[in-house]
């Protein structure tokens, strides 16, 4: 029944309501894409809902756009709250401020997690938590595609973009990552070869199968040292030799792309794009350091191309302020549970 569903929970997608879009417009038809979580609240009634989106929701066409959100929700029935969180404020060595619209069925105003850092040493709370309290431990530790052993914790994903210069190499031609996807596949049924075999030839593990893949965007093209050994294993053509080996020197475009990350304060938002550069200025942030400011747990392993990484972790909200809001949810839960069977009981 559709009033046995307690929470729904989404994050409709926010690029076009984000201030790092140029173009932004209410016409944007990503923005209307929160008519579809509205479609699911709608059908399943649940007891309380907990959307997330951007801060630059909040100023999209002088706040229409977010006065609209809410009159949506409100007609569905829901008592409505909208609030911009900070997850610094909230135990996450990070400055993220993002909006969290909540709603429940009850007609009582809506729990949100209760601050416990504080940014500017306010009395009462804790001090926010700064970069290298979080990642500090992992500053001289060489970069590993393998696991490695950190005081006693095993330590994924320290892998990351070592451009930390105002150009970087790059390809010299276009390129099209699903024909060569065709092409190194066409030559490795030739060779009778699986993708394993491959990863075995090169001492790689889970590497391989990216250069034979083109869903979701997810393949790559291999590097040039890579694509040589590839040829004399499959023995291609030189069809493409050119366009995949030759690299000319580039300049980076946005020089927020050449920040240095803070170290003595909560990071800036972690993007979904090349994070910033390391206090020691050899490399980037590593995809580990990214997820431990994003507070996902030492445990949780990242699959796919380094750059899809970055996406994964940079797209996430944070996982302790996740829990949190999840925790006031549950009171709220638990709360209303508490009032029904009293009322009962008293009746």
């Amino acid at each position: 029944m559709p009033n046995d569903i307690d929470v729904v929970i989404g994050g409709f997608p926010c690029q076009g309501f984000s201030i790092a879009n140029n173009g932004r417009s209410e016409k944007d038809e990503r923005n209307f894409l929160y008519k579809e979580m509205l479609r699911v609240i709608r059908e399943k009634k649940p007891k309380i809902f907990v959307a997330e989106n951007v801060k630059g929701i909040l100023s999209l066409s002088g706040g229409k756009v977010i006065k609209m959100i809410e009159k949506d929700f409100k007609e569905l029935g829901y008592s409505v709250e909208i609030k911009v969180l900070n997850s610094a404020e909230y135990g996450v060595p990070q400055q993220r401020e993002r909006v969290i619209i909540m709603g429940n069925k009850f007609g009582k105003v809506n729990k949100f997690p209760k601050k416990t850092h504080s940014l500017t040493n306010e009395k009462n709370y804790k001090k926010a938590i700064t970069v290298e309290e979080a990642i500090g431990f992992l500053a001289q530790i060489e970069l590993s595609s393998n696991p490695i052993k950190v005081n006693e914790k095993i330590i994924n994903n320290h892998i990351a973009n070592t451009n930390v210069s105002d150009k970087f190499w790059g390809r010299k031609y276009k390129i099209n990552q699903d024909e060569i996807c065709d092409y190194l596949k066409k030559y490795r049924d030739k060779a009778k070869l699986s993708t394993k075999k491959i990863d075995e030839i090169f001492g790689y593990k889970h590497t391989a199968g990216h250069w034979f893949r083109k869903d979701n965007s997810s393949g790559s093209i291999p590097k040039p040292n890579d694509w040589w050994k590839l040829k004399k294993i499959l023995n291609f053509d030189s069809t493409f030799d050119k366009a995949v080996t030759e690299f000319v020197e580039k300049e980076i475009k946005y020089e927020q792309s050449l920040r240095i990350t803070n170290w003595d304060r909560p990071s800036d938002t972690i993007t979904a794009t090349s994070p910033e550069i390391h206090i020691n200025k050899c490399r980037r942030l590593s995809a580990r350091e990214c997820s431990i400011i994003q507070t996902f747990p030492l445990e949780y392993v990242f699959t796919g191309t380094l750059s899809k990484i970055y996406t994964q972790i940079g797209n996430a909200v944070p996982v302790l302020l996740a829990n949190k809001i999840a925790e006031s949810v549950e009171e709220m839960l638990k709360e209303n549970k508490e009032e029904r069977k009293n009322g009962q009981s008293s009746n």
